[in-house]
């Protein structure tokens, strides 16, 4: 079980999130489809569901409403990425381009985060760790194994990565007009150009991959439980894919990843 018992380095992505605006009917649909446990949380931390898998944090839930005199969250899996230092980070993604959504706010003794969109438009999260590191479980099914940013201008997006957060880009070998996201050469995500079967007018934006044992019987079981495929099972390169939305219209993908080249 891939359990993660060292910390993130800087720039790779650390937690994931949702914001729902039934936060109890998003706790159970992925209850029933990963195997998550999860419920409401306190109201000192606004309800913000902690989900884990095998005892593990895997991701949060957390109820989409107005704050602070801003609008409710749109409904979407967000991807954070890990920070030595939240504000500096923050200051960084100002400085090349990028535009702070939500400052640097303290999360009680758990770490430092704030909200940016790149200049491409993708919004993101910046997590700077205290007693909360993040995920403590990946790449086994019903977990994170994969985040990719979907891009109107891949070239602008990798500048802006490498000079905010020091994520490097490089064309990824056997998938064409597709860039792995290093961080000290070990790959931590995709990045590609938009693709053409999107819905016109889609923002770039970041996809969340959540690894399982069966693709097509997945879909099966979000389907059944009033979610939507958007793209049907397929195989590709790193496995056997599909792309969901779940009942409240937040988009994720699905893989059985093919297992990893012995070399």
């Amino acid at each position: 079980m891939p359990e993660v018992t060292s910390p993130y380095q800087p720039g790779t992505p650390c937690w994931i999130d949702l914001a729902a605006p039934d936060q109890q009917a998003a706790i159970d649909f992925y209850s029933e489809v990963f195997g998550w446990t999860g419920e409401i949380g306190p109201a000192e931390t606004g309800g913000y569901a902690v989900c884990t898998l095998n005892g593990k944090p895997v991701a949060g839930i957390m109820a989409a409403v107005p704050m602070g005199g801003q609008p409710a969250p749109p409904t979407v899996w967000t991807t954070y990425l890990s920070a030595a230092d939240a504000d500096a980070a923050s200051e960084a993604v100002s400085q090349a381009g990028g535009t702070l959504l939500m400052p640097v706010t303290d999360v009680m003794t758990l770490g430092r985060m704030c909200i940016a969109a790149e200049p491409t438009g993708a919004v993101f999260g910046i997590w700077q760790p205290k007693d909360f590191p993040g995920a403590g479980i990946v790449n086994e099914p019903g977990a994170l194994i994969w985040n990719e940013l979907n891009t109107t201008d891949p070239s602008a997006a990798a500048t802006f990565h490498k000079a905010a957060l020091g994520i490097d880009s490089a064309p990824m070998e056997g998938a064409e007009n597709y860039y792995a996201l290093t961080v000290n050469d070990r790959p931590v995500g995709g990045m590609q150009p938009m693709s053409e079967q999107m819905p016109s007018g889609t923002p770039s934006h970041w996809l969340v991959y959540f690894a399982v044992t069966d693709t097509d019987g997945t879909v099966d079981k979000i389907t059944a439980a009033g979610g939507a495929a958007l793209q049907q099972p397929f195989d590709m390169v790193a496995g056997r894919m599909a792309v969901v939305a779940d009942p409240q219209g937040a988009t994720f993908a699905v893989i059985s990843p093919k297992p990893m080249h012995q070399g």
